[in-house]
């Protein structure tokens, strides 16, 4: 990548600006917590009066699926669980200021235990994390909305679908722990395939010629599809793909944030594909020749993402997650 690109992709990526995020994190965070404290009845009171108490509810009891009793053993994960009023500073700072963010409304001796990172495992205590995997046995993960300067991303995209590339398009890293991304780019990486424009971004020892420039969202959204493939965890672009006038595609989902992929309607919300990606040019043919259809998830995307777009709604669900979760392990304490 040149200089003149890398600086273009500098400035127009699309993505949320951290410097902004970091500004506000650090300016909340000299904020005595007691002053939030104060307002957390009120806020859980609002919550009982709104119309859509029922709509908040579920969402809550989607995140935090613990049982009402189910304290933390501050032995059995020592290393990930303290009073949240002791919580120090991870490692990965986005996760800390959007997990604190909401627990400073809460008794500084409550104890919790947080996990940042990309995580594909059950744990051992119940645990506040950003991603779990979609599986009936998946109480012990809590979900928070952590990470979501860089997962959190809405577009608006004034392009129709049906002037844009009728082609797939993708860029995203590859590695060891990304496997069904190494299986789609010897498919198709290369110019192997006219209906899919795929390259990695990072470059791969033995597959050079797959390499190529990160491109921004802006460019993404001049094709009609979008390759949407969880990676450490989830698929990060999916979020912003199914807000834009592009389509996801990808293989069945396997984890789940907080934007509920679980809930997520196969060739309703997004175009669903086979593992070994067999299908894809298939599905993408029957699309364009079915463009009524095509547009119709698109409209079913808009109208999923919507419901996270009202940003006070989203704090008071994140507060009832944070209330169930404090009540249900902290009961014996």
């Amino acid at each position: 990548m040149t200089l003149r690109r890398k600086l273009y992709y500098l400035l127009h990526n699309g993505k949320n600006n951290h410097l902004t995020y970091f500004a506000r994190a650090y300016l909340r965070e000299s904020v005595p917590a007691w002053l939030f404290r104060c307002r957390k009845e009120r806020l859980l009171g609002e919550i009982e009066r709104r119309s859509d108490r029922d709509y908040i509810h579920r969402r809550a009891d989607y995140y935090c699926k613990i049982g009402s009793d189910t304290p933390i053993d501050p032995t059995a994960w020592r290393e990930h669980s303290c009073e949240i009023g002791r919580q120090p500073m991870l490692k990965q700072k986005t996760y800390f200021f959007d997990a604190v963010e909401y627990a400073r409304y809460f008794d500084s001796h409550l104890r919790w235990a947080i996990l940042p990172g990309d995580v594909t495992f059950l744990t051992p205590v119940p645990t506040i994390l950003k991603c779990r995997p979609l599986r009936d046995d998946n109480a012990s993960s809590v979900i928070l909305n952590l990470d979501k300067v860089r997962h959190f991303l809405f577009v608006s995209d004034s392009k129709p679908w049906r002037e844009k590339r009728d082609v797939a398009i993708f860029r995203g890293d590859l590695g060891p722990v990304k496997p069904n991304r190494d299986v789609f780019m010897g498919m198709f990486g290369n110019g192997q395939s006219a209906m899919v424009d795929a390259a990695s971004t990072n470059i791969i020892d033995g597959h050079e010629e797959w390499h190529s420039g990160k491109m921004t969202i802006g460019e993404h959204l001049d094709y009609k599809f979008v390759m949407s493939l969880e990676g450490n965890d989830v698929a990060s672009n999916l979020k912003w793909v199914m807000s834009s006038n592009s389509i996801a595609v990808t293989p069945r989902l396997t984890r789940e944030t907080w934007f509920m992929e679980g809930t997520l309607v196969p060739n309703y919300h997004y175009i669903e594909v086979k593992p070994d990606f067999s299908d894809l040019e298939e599905r993408l043919r029957y699309y364009i020749s079915h463009p009524d259809e095509a547009e119709a998830i698109i409209s079913h995307a808009h109208e999923y993402v919507r419901q996270f777009q009202d940003k006070h709604r989203e704090k008071l669900i994140a507060l009832l997650v944070l209330k169930k979760y404090f009540d249900s392990t902290n009961r014996k304490q």
